[in-house]
């Protein structure tokens, strides 16, 4: 199993949620069985490192997401990965406006696919402050542990 993480500038949001979830799946029985990445919808911070608020933010869970770079999302992401999981309603619009026919039932929210949260978007907090990050990495740890349950029963 193949899972891309997307957000808009992949540099707050899909780096969390790719570390929350590497590190649920290294705890897991699937350690080594999944791919776990990210990506974003825009290509402004494509080569530069995670913001340090989320760095900071995933590092006091436990995750260091530090060496994770930011990328732009790729038509190939759409024949490499099994699930794209948004961040939000924008990046969903976004990324299926992108897919060739036939991929875009495999692009969806990242919550609402969890089945932690059904329709639910992840708030960006670029603009905001630690708090903030703090209730990213809470929706998007807990999409993780989901994740795991789910990926486990499958």
């Amino acid at each position: 199993m193949k899972l891309l993480m997307v957000c808009l500038g992949n540099i707050c949001r899909s780096p969390m949620a790719e570390g929350a979830l590497r590190a649920r799946l290294e705890a897991s029985r699937l350690a080594g069985r999944v791919e776990v990445d990210s990506a974003g919808t825009g290509g402004w911070h494509a080569g530069e490192a995670p913001d340090r608020r989320a760095i900071a933010c995933a590092r006091g869970h436990g995750v260091d997401i530090s060496g994770q770079r930011a990328r732009q999302l790729r038509p190939t992401d759409f024949d490499d990965f099994d699930w794209l999981l948004c961040a939000d309603e924008n990046n969903l619009r976004d990324v299926v406006q992108r897919a060739p026919a036939g991929r875009r039932d495999r692009v969806v929210l990242l919550l609402d696919w969890a089945g932690t949260q059904p329709s639910g978007e992840i708030p960006d907090p670029y603009t905001g402050g630690p708090e903030d990050f703090q209730q990213v990495w809470r929706l998007v740890d807990s999409a993780a542990q989901a994740v795991v349950a789910r990926l486990c029963a499958m």
